[in-house]
């Protein structure tokens, strides 16, 4: 019988949201954004699509890298899901996330400090935790987030998962920037964690800010996923295409394509699995919309 991971990079607009259901159906999303871009679908809710089209009634695990709008974008939509666990940078006060905040999106941030209030339970060792790969189907979730930088950059705080199983990783970053890299670069951990990747989800939607070079290499992706609602001056794409390895990918039409990288704003949803077939041998599959 098969064991796999599903995964779906959904077209968020200019934001990020990741759902991932490991191989013994527990639910996972990292970030929140809304918007489909593709579909020209500004209302689109990922929380929204995961209760209502896919039948998830709770989410096991949401990671929330940094407090950016467009990455809590779908908060409001939070308790629909009544996530267990959820995991931000703790470090990131409610008084610094509400500085500056337009009143038109104040509802929002007003949202995501109640529920960084309230989630403030010790899980480790029970049946939820998320570092327990028991817990997850033997699925490995490594999360590794920065402490000491500045606090005037949210983007430098934006935690880092690794996705592992059957050998083969996803590593998803938030908006990191030079001086979260070079916090993180420096950890051997990290470095081991991110280390030959098979799927890059480039950090800062694919900007040149989020670009860095050593970080790239070391992950050494087959295929990197841009999150982002439209190409500008400052994407780094071409430089990660140069980078990433390349990989088969399955269009909508059931055609088959090589491709090093992949952008939600012309490609839409991304969709990924990957694990044992039922000969036992591994295999990972990626689809476009």
């Amino acid at each position: 019988m098969s064991s796999q991971v599903e995964m779906v990079f959904w077209d968020v607009q200019h934001g990020h949201s990741t759902y991932i259901k490991s191989p013994n159906n527990r639910h996972i999303v990292i970030d929140i954004g809304t918007g489909d871009f593709s579909g020209r679908n500004l209302e689109f809710s990922p929380l929204r699509h995961l209760k209502y089209k896919y039948g998830v009634s709770q989410l096991d695990y949401v990671i929330i890298t940094h407090p950016h709008l467009d990455h809590i974008d779908d908060i409001l939509n939070f308790d629909l899901l009544n996530p267990k666990v959820l995991f931000r940078p703790k470090q990131i006060t409610n008084l610094e996330v509400m500085r500056g905040v337009r009143q038109q999106d104040r509802a929002k941030f007003d949202k995501y400090c109640e529920v960084n209030d309230r989630y403030n339970m010790s899980i480790s060792g029970g049946t939820d935790d998320p570092d327990n790969p028991v817990n997850f189907g033997t699925m490995k979730i490594l999360s590794f987030a920065p402490v000491n930088c500045p606090h005037d950059n949210f983007n430098n705080f934006s935690i880092i998962t690794i996705i592992e199983y059957a050998n083969i990783k996803v590593v998803i970053p938030g908006d990191n920037e030079k001086s979260s890299f070079e916090e993180l670069m420096a950890k051997e951990a990290f470095k081991t964690a991110i280390k030959d990747a098979d799927i890059l989800l480039a950090p800062h939607h694919g900007r040149e800010t989020g670009y860095n070079n050593d970080f790239v290499t070391l992950v050494n992706p087959r295929i990197t996923v841009i999150s982002d609602g439209k190409f500008c001056d400052t994407s780094a794409t071409g430089r990660y295409s140069q980078k990433s390895r390349g990989w088969d990918i399955q269009k909508n039409n059931g055609a088959m394509i090589t491709r090093k990288c992949l952008t939600t704003n012309t490609d839409g949803e991304v969709y990924v699995k990957f694990g044992y077939a039922d000969d036992n041998s591994r295999f990972l599959s990626v689809k476009i919309s």
